[in-house]
């Protein structure tokens, strides 16, 4: 698994939340842009991947298959 899926998986864990918006999951990359950038395309990946489901008004929780990944 790649460091940013990594980083954005634990996201959840560190903010001991069940959702996250675009904007917490952004902390992921830093003030970098193009890490921001690279945050949205893993958000993204990991949607398809069906580890993360969207929640609307861009808020993202793990699916169970990412609970187990993360644990």
């Amino acid at each position: 698994m790649s460091e940013m899926r990594e980083r954005v998986l634990a996201m959840f864990n560190e903010w001991g939340k069940e959702a996250l918006d675009l904007h917490e999951l952004f902390e992921a990359g830093g003030n970098d842009p193009r890490a921001r950038t690279e945050v949205f395309d893993t958000v993204e990946q990991l949607v398809k991947e069906g580890l993360l489901e969207e929640r609307g008004n861009d808020f993202y929780a793990l699916t169970t298959k990412g609970k187990r990944l993360i644990k």
